[in-house]
């Protein structure tokens, strides 16, 4: 189950990043980190649970996403 959702995250971050035609800027690169991030913690906490999983990502993303506005 964990593999899974890690697998999960692991693809949509590839497409995400994959998507882009040019260099991606510090808020998209902070975006797509923060999700891997938070999905991969939010596994580890709920024990693999797809609702802790998908919310450690979108929490992941948006703290991901504030922190690459702020670095220049």
């Amino acid at each position: 189950m964990k593999n899974t959702a890690l697998s999960a995250a692991l693809l949509a971050v590839s497409v995400m990043l994959g998507a882009c035609a040019s260099s991606p800027t510090n808020s998209q690169v902070g975006t797509a980190a923060g999700a891997v991030v938070g999905g991969v913690a939010g596994a580890a906490l709920t024990g693999g649970s797809t609702v802790g999983t998908v919310g450690g990502a979108a929490a992941g993303a948006v703290i991901g996403h504030e922190i690459g506005k702020k670095v220049k």
